[in-house]
């Protein structure tokens, strides 16, 4: 592809001895311990992370990964390496999650949805959670706009010792012929001014073995049949460079990133014919973003963001019986300015005010080259009374579209608001109480509208209401075996209106859209996790869990009203047992999701789809030569062997393995 893997381990080898004869070996920082529990009473309504050690041990790769340990989120898996993930927080679609890098927000106007198995785990600090959406008021307006976010925060350069330079070098390799190997540098380059660079290339030739077994409508078995996988083939490279500095009572930061990747789409496993290969995926995503914050007073403060990205894609089918070659270049502007003004040490407004330009440009017959522009505002309050905490937003979206061909898309002007309230009933207690209702709003993609043969035009725009009540209990505790101790609930209610859903239609790159006129989901989402230390060794537990009822009220006349919606399992939830003694580390990491369908009828066994679950084990160990830190892990992934699917007909890998090498200088 871009070069090959002997050539980029030669540079690591290079740049390593560069390295080493230059410095000499520091202290490493290392990052405080993070569990998936939510922040004490300083949000009204808290978020799931994942950050610092516990990231890191975890038997993930990618950020899809990662997010499976988060109760009320669906992760779609097409299987291997290469193949498209994506998020859905509490079943309102893949598109209603914002998913943010680095405060900025991942777009996607083609069809709305984030890949995010593109974005490795190996430059992440944390990843966090929110329904609903941040319990923060001062963010640009487009943070108010989705019905769940999800942020991304790489690291940032951190110096100590008198160090002026970090290098961290990691080389991974396993099952599915995978080769990955990463690097980071951080350079301080003056007292207010700091970079960082990093490189990751990814190489797999995607095969693996799965076992497809499929059941006739009368539930006799059709075929059941274990082959190998040959259509995931990867190769990927991820190249970021970012700018961090300081000014007084401010900060900035610019930071380039782009990935190329070629990969093979993986192919549904349908009427017992896995032999199909052909088509494939080339992707050259590249953005640049920057951050800017000022203190302007004790009372007010700024910040400005903006985002210039660039998609082009290039999709090949060659095994259908119509051979597909389109191109699709995408091209995104952003700009925010958000003012935050402290009325009384107890009261807080803000108002930003962002605008989004969107273009898409493609070499198919008949395509409608749509321009999208967007402006939002959102004005929003917070109050802080001690044991009473609440939030209020009101947001605006203005739509305006200009397209060439088959437009029947009026412009739109919406107005959704949002409250969060929160309180403490015990001044000296550790319980918190939280409840929010937020309305929102979003158009439809430019697939959902436009794609030639498979958009809808006449599509409705979605809305949402959700709510939610809950509650939550933490416990440091000092004189036991038991170090801490917390739990946390949520009972929440959703509505969806004119639901939109997208489907695979025989490719994974190209999907059909309809839309469901009512949904209801009911759901529960329950957290615990607590840490203790016996003698030398210390332990850390997290357990989540999720039931959720998800039904289609859309019309009384169909078979299927009041059915489970696709897709959409009753229970799910993770177990995580992390141990730590000395220079060794070990987890265990468990994932079960429950039954559930693949088509709305539920009362149609082909339509089943059973539960899978997936125990995964890592141990790492530290180790220190001369100027080097050297961390080495082994990894294996569903030990058990479970052949299972987490969408129908594109079945995941058996049980796997990774080592990884890591150092440090």
């Amino acid at each position: 592809m871009y070069f090959k893997t002997i050539v980029f381990t030669a540079l690591l080898s290079n740049l390593f001895l560069c390295v080493a004869a230059q410095h000499k070996l520091d202290s490493l920082q290392r990052l405080k311990e993070v569990v998936i529990v939510s922040k004490p009473f300083q949000e009204v309504i808290p978020s799931q992370k994942l950050s610092g050690q516990t990231l890191e041990r975890l038997s993930s790769h990618n950020v899809a990964d990662a997010l499976r340990y988060f109760s009320g989120v669906q992760i779609k898996d097409y299987g291997g390496v290469g193949g498209l993930k994506t998020v859905n927080i509490r079943s309102m679609g893949s598109q209603h999650v914002g998913v943010f890098y680095d405060g900025i927000q991942l777009g996607n106007a083609q069809n709305g949805v984030v890949d995010l198995g593109k974005f490795s785990l190996d430059d992440m600090e944390e990843i966090s959670l929110y329904n609903g959406q941040k319990s923060e008021i001062f963010q640009p307006a487009r943070d108010f706009g989705s019905s769940g976010t999800i942020y991304l925060r790489t690291k940032k350069p951190r110096f100590t010792d008198g160090k002026k330079t970090n290098v961290r070098a990691k080389y991974k390799f396993g099952s599915i012929q995978l080769i990955n190997p990463s690097i980071r540098w951080e350079q301080k380059i003056n007292t207010n001014l700091s970079s960082s660079v990093s490189a990751e290339y990814t190489k797999s030739d995607g095969e693996y073995k799965f076992r497809t077994k499929k059941k006739n409508k009368d539930g006799t078995v059709a075929h059941d049949t274990t082959a190998v996988r040959k259509d995931g083939a990867i190769e990927a490279l991820r190249l970021e460079a970012t700018l961090h500095g300081f000014i007084n009572e401010g900060y900035w930061d610019f930071k380039i990133y782009s990935y190329l990747s070629d990969r093979g789409i993986p192919a549904a496993i349908t009427n017992n014919n896995f032999k199909e290969k052909g088509q494939t995926l080339t992707d050259k995503n590249i953005f640049a973003q920057s951050n800017f914050y000022k203190k302007i007073s004790t009372k007010y403060e700024t910040q400005i963001k903006a985002k210039f990205a660039y998609d082009y894609t290039h999709f090949v089918d060659t095994v259908s019986s119509i051979k597909v070659q389109n191109k699709y270049i995408q091209q995104e502007a952003y700009i925010s300015w958000a003012n935050h003004y402290n009325i009384t040490s107890k009261w807080d407004a803000s108002l930003a005010t962002d605008f989004q330009w969107n273009k898409m440009n493609s070499d198919m017959k008949l395509f409608s080259f749509p321009q999208r522009y967007t402006t939002l505002v959102a004005l929003a309050t917070a109050i802080n009374l001690n044991k009473f905490k609440a939030q209020a937003s009101l947001l605006g979206t203005f739509v305006q579209e200009k397209v060439r061909l088959n437009s029947k898309s009026p412009n739109k002007s919406e107005f959704t608001p949002a409250v969060f309230i929160g309180y403490r009933p015990f001044e000296d207690k550790d319980l918190n109480l939280r409840a929010f209702y937020k309305r929102i709003f979003r158009m439809p993609t430019f697939n959902d509208l436009y794609y030639t043969m498979i958009g809808n035009s006449n599509l409705k725009p979605e809305f949402t209401n959700q709510f939610d009540l809950g509650f939550s209990y933490s416990k440091p505790i000092n004189h036991s075996i038991l170090r801490s101790f917390s739990f946390q609930a949520d009972a929440y209610y959703n509505e969806v209106e004119d639901k939109i859903i997208a489907a695979p239609n025989g490719s994974m790159f190209r999907w059909s859209m309809f839309n469901l006129g009512s949904v209801e989901i009911r759901g529960i989402d329950v957290l615990t996790a607590f840490s203790a230390q016996i003698d030398k060794v210390k332990l850390n537990v997290n357990l989540n869990y999720t039931y959720q009822k998800a039904q289609d009220f859309s019309d009384k006349t169909e078979s299927f009203y009041g059915d489970q919606i696709p897709y959409t399992p009753w229970h799910s939830g993770s177990f995580i047992l992390n141990g730590n003694y000395k220079s060794w580390n070990l987890n265990y990491s468990f994932i079960y999701v429950g039954e559930r369908y693949d088509m709305n009828q539920n009362n149609i066994e082909v339509n089943h789809v059973k539960p899978w679950y997936t125990h995964d084990m890592s141990i790492q160990k530290d180790f220190v030569c001369k100027q080097f830190k050297i961390r080495g892990s082994a990894e294996v992934n569903n030990i058990f062997n479970q052949y299972y699917d987490v969408v129908l007909n594109y079945p995941m890998p058996g049980r796997n393995f990774k080592f990884i090498i890591t150092v440090d200088i």
